[in-house]
């Protein structure tokens, strides 16, 4: 071998264990994070406690949540989880003293307070990390005719209990978050829109009566997601169709009718003939159930190009979009309360489990991805897939009976499992490559197979009006949730 070979080769041995020994011996390639130093209080980000930060945090008692979400974290000065007066009081402090922490301790001054220590007034996060937002805690002045103020006004309860403390934190908050979207959307709600609104917080306020406070709270994240991401103008004629249809299908699931059909006092041509009616009058397309067409013309090109440009937006969905959404599944306050609400077999029968946490995730999709509806729908569907191999090694006689196995961290009962989330994102997301028209038909012939292929039997009547509800929900709210409707509300 000649001298220049042997060379060239020692050189490439040496290199590759400088680059083994760098990469494996050396601490720092073992942990593989990133990390930024963040400092509490600095809200306009420009590395200081300033006047500046404290009008910020202040404009907050008139202006809710008018804060960057992604910068919000930075205003718990106290860790608490919520934007609190105390939290007013520790940044005055730092302002007043200069920005220098040390001294602002040493003059800090307020009954029955502490001030932190200055190490705690910074804190290294993962760049990629999610930080749930603080609950808004403080002082409140709501607006003229307020709609949601004596539902805020009860909570948080003095004196009770941790849990229902916590409760209380969150309906305030989200009571604040509702009134301040209620002014801004007020003089432009259509007639629709205010009625559609109003009889909701009715029956938030009997729950409140009630003293029902989960359910309150689930009731105003509702309220408040149809406020920031709904509207009525410019969208298709047939999305309020949709809801009415779907309210139809409810109707009919808690009807004497539908009762006596499961005892055997009453066949099922009578229901599939009212399904039918329901439909043709409702969304003005025609089918007949008891002779289902086929769902697609295999011979028909465009449905494989659509496919093609689906599986496209799947396949590009990376490791770190579904970490992002795994992440705020995981940690966002508002997802786990609205995702924790399961009922045993059989009771969830207007299937209310699945749509609000589809609401959240699908915001967030479109949050990950700018607002892109198409990768969103993807995102989703990827997500979907992921098996949580841990929640199945629980011995299933240690969870309650309504607890979804198959995808812990997606909305299901033990029944459902994440079918029902799968198709609210399904025919949502085919509204978008089809039409919502289309994506109707073919809801409706796909479930009407399923239903013939059960015999017509109750539990096969009852399968096809839940699947068709979570249908007819993801086609709404994928064809009308605007992320960025408040942006341009005046």
């Amino acid at each position: 071998m000649k001298r220049a070979n042997v060379a060239a080769l020692a050189v490439i041995i040496i290199a590759g264990l400088g680059y083994a020994y760098w990469k494996l011996a050396i601490p720092t390639h073992h942990v593989n994070l990133r990390s930024e130093l963040c400092m509490l209080g600095d809200i306009d980000g420009d590395n200081k406690w300033t006047a500046a930060d404290l009008k910020l945090l202040e404009d907050l008692r008139d202006a809710p949540f008018t804060i960057a979400s992604d910068r919000t974290f930075l205003a718990d000065l106290n860790w608490n989880g919520q934007i609190d007066t105390e939290d007013i009081l520790i940044l005055r402090s730092l302002v007043a003293a200069g920005g220098d922490p040390y001294v602002a301790e040493a003059s800090f001054s307020a009954p029955g307070a502490s001030f932190p220590r200055p190490r705690e007034l910074y804190r290294y996060l993962i760049v990629d990390q999610y930080r749930p937002p603080p609950f808004h805690a403080l002082p409140y002045k709501w607006s003229n005719g307020s709609p949601v103020a004596r539902i805020g006004g009860a909570f948080p309860k003095r004196g009770a209990a941790p849990y229902p403390a916590a409760l209380g934190v969150a309906i305030y908050s989200e009571a604040v978050r509702l009134d301040a979207a209620w002014t801004k959307r007020e003089s432009g709600l259509t007639g629709i829109e205010r009625d559609y609104a109003l009889g909701k917080l009715a029956r938030v306020e009997a729950l409140a009566r009630d003293e029902k406070a989960f359910d309150v709270l689930l009731g105003l994240i509702e309220l408040v997601e149809d406020a920031e991401t709904l509207t009525t103008r410019g969208q298709p004629d047939i999305s309020l169709k949709v809801l009415r249809l779907r309210d139809h299908l409810r109707e009919l699931l808690r009807s004497p009718q539908f009762a006596a059909f499961e005892s055997g006092d009453l066949p099922s041509g009578p229901l599939l003939k009212v399904i039918s009616q329901h439909v043709r009058t409702d969304v003005g397309i025609s089918c007949d159930l008891e002779r289902p067409a086929k769902p697609r013309d295999v011979t028909n090109l465009e449905n494989y190009l659509q496919r093609a440009e689906w599986q496209y937006y799947k396949s590009t969905t990376t490791q770190r979009d579904l970490t992002s959404l795994v992440q705020f599944a995981q940690n966002d306050p508002r997802y786990l309360r609205a995702v924790s609400r399961t009922s045993r077999k059989l009771t969830d029968v207007a299937v209310e489990n699945h749509n609000l946490p589809m609401v959240l995730l699908f915001r967030e999709a479109m949050r990950i991805h700018g607002g892109d509806k198409k990768k969103a729908v993807g995102l989703l569907d990827e997500a979907i897939r992921i098996p949580y191999s841990w929640i199945k090694a629980i011995p299933r006689q240690a969870l309650p009976g309504s607890v979804a196995l198959d995808n812990f961290l997606l909305p299901g009962n033990m029944e459902d499992g994440a079918d029902k989330s799968r198709h609210w994102n399904v025919f949502g997301g085919i509204c978008l490559y089809k039409s919502p028209h289309e994506a109707l038909d073919l809801a409706l012939k796909r479930e009407a197979q399923d239903l013939a292929a059960g015999g017509y039997r109750p539990e096969a009547l009852r399968e096809f009006l839940r699947d068709m509800i979570a249908n007819l929900n993801g086609m709404y709210h994928v064809m009308a949730v605007n992320p960025r409707l408040m942006d341009s509300a005046n």
